[in-house]
């Protein structure tokens, strides 16, 4: 195994604000044309370069689909229990499958009040119907057009206002997305029953998903179709049950987040994981410097996290002054892996021209906490800042005392503050932008043009020429070629 290399002077105490690269001859003909795939893990590729960070107000259900459907990709957060974290990820793998392979399903003999309840809870729009508790066996569909036909009836069976089997349309399990369109549109309906021999339900197809599979082609799905989700664990406690119910409900990828990775603890634990799930990529974060990476990637890490204390959230350089300059990290984390495992670089990017400087120091992926987390598909609410009278939503670092709390709702607050660890995390506003996918659009658009400057045709490309010898592309900026730079 070859060794890793000593970091270049350049990168000695660097972050974003610290660069330029220069201009090379562009090769690109259409900079809509350049591809942005990049590896997530060993295994896992994206084809747009965007984490979302595992923040209650960053990633759940809405940002994980969103993320997935625009071809990033993202983790749900632990701040929760075990049951509403494998909750969220069965809810997102439901979302815009060509097939959902589990519909939900309700006994005839049930009342319409109970399928309401199921579809409110649920948010779906229509159920499945069977024959009796756990048969699978297709009786009918009930629609929520049809619950509002039975508007003050609802102590009455479903089985009244439903869709029977008889009038039903429904098609066999291997039905190709292409044929099954065809028949929803020659039919004009909106649901498509998937049925064996046996009338036994195996699945149901949408047009709307369909539809939108085919307008999103890119998006990150799995061998099966279903969007891919992410879900973070830690390294102590209830890790591993909460990694076997994660694994029970359908997740991709595990993220094992702990502050600080280069540890005992952790080494015990990733063995642990992978012991018992073999065939499950684990990320493993966070580190900062090359010992921490290496350690990890020996670990058998699927892909590693970089960043100790660079973001807006987090206070632990402020309090505990531990941290290293993030894109020094990411380049020491590059230099000790050699492109061998995946880096996210986590952490202290305010603008999109930080993501291509990370990826051209040695990043593969960024995760991205506070520029997501004021948009539509953020958890929380959007409120009006009574002093500036603009809209913003509210950011928090998972040791912030609010999250804190939050994770222990059953307890006293006053006594899981004294009691807990001093907190490293800080709440915070961000200003309100609206939807995500704008802001993955502009993204998208600045890191094309990143790869037509540095003159590759795709980012992989760009990434690869840059890190292999950055001291020939990166230009450490001055004082005034700061100002000159970004000062607007």
């Amino acid at each position: 195994m070859p060794k890793s290399k000593k970091i270049e002077q350049i990168f000695e105490g660097a972050t974003y604000g610290d660069f330029l690269f220069r201009p090379q001859f562009s090769v690109v003909k259409s900079r809509r044309d350049v591809d942005l795939t990049m590896p997530l893990t060993r295994n896992i590729r994206l084809n747009v370069p965007i984490v979302g960070a595992n923040m209650d107000t960053v990633t759940r259900e809405k940002m994980m689909k969103t993320l997935s459907l625009e071809g990033c990709f993202g983790f749900l957060d632990r701040n929760c229990s075990i049951v509403e974290q494998a909750a969220r990820v069965k809810h997102v793998k439901r979302q815009h499958s060509f097939v959902i392979e589990n519909p939900i399903m309700i006994p005839r003999k049930n009342t319409v009040a109970d399928a309401g309840k199921i579809l409110e809870s649920q948010n779906i729009s229509t159920l499945l119907v069977e024959e009796g508790p756990g048969s699978g066996t297709l009786a009918g569909i009930l629609t929520h057009r049809d619950l509002l036909a039975a508007q003050g009836k609802e102590s009455e069976p479903l089985e009244r206002f439903m869709t029977p089997f008889r009038k039903l349309v429904t098609a066999s399990p291997n039905i190709s997305m292409n044929n099954a369109e065809n028949m929803m549109l020659e039919e004009r309906i909106e649901k498509l029953p998937l049925i064996n021999k046996n009338r036994k339900i195996t699945g149901l197809i949408t047009m709307r998903d369909l539809r939108l599979a085919k307008q999103k082609p890119y998006s990150t799905k799995d061998k099966k179709g279903r969007l891919m989700v992410g879900a973070a664990i830690g390294a102590a406690g209830d890790y591993m049950e909460r990694a076997d119910a994660l694994v029970s409900a359908g997740v991709d990828c595990v993220l094992m987040d702990v502050a600080h990775s280069h540890s005992d603890i952790v080494k015990v634990a990733v063995k642990k994981f992978k012991s018992k799930f073999k065939s499950m990529d684990l990320i493993c974060g966070n580190v900062a410097t090359k010992e921490g990476a290496k350690f990890l990637m020996d670990l058998g890490a699927d892909g590693i996290k970089v960043g100790i204390g660079p973001g807006r959230g987090c206070r632990t350089r402020l309090e505990v002054g531990a941290g290293v300059p993030q894109l020094q990290a990411v380049r020491e984390a590059y230099l000790a892996v050699q492109g061998r495992v995946p880096i996210i670089a986590d952490g202290g990017v305010g603008n999109d021209k930080d993501i291509a400087l990370a990826i051209l120091s040695g990043a593969s992926t960024v995760m991205l906490g506070s520029m997501l987390s004021g948009t539509d598909e953020s958890p929380g609410i959007v409120i009006e800042d009574p002093s500036t009278r603009r809209k913003v939503k509210m950011y928090r670092g998972m040791t912030s005392a609010e999250a804190v709390i939050d994770n222990f709702l059953k307890r006293d607050p006053e006594d899981v503050l004294t009691n807990s660890q001093a907190q490293e995390g800080q709440s915070v506003t961000v200003p309100y932008v609206g939807s995500v996918t704008d802001v993955i659009k502009r993204i998208k658009d600045h890191l094309r043009s990143a790869v037509s400057y540095a003159g590759e045709k795709d980012l992989y490309g760009a990434h690869k020429k840059v890190s292999s010898n950055p001291a020939d592309y990166f230009i450490r900026l001055s004082d005034a070629s700061r100002k000159e730079s970004f000062e607007r």
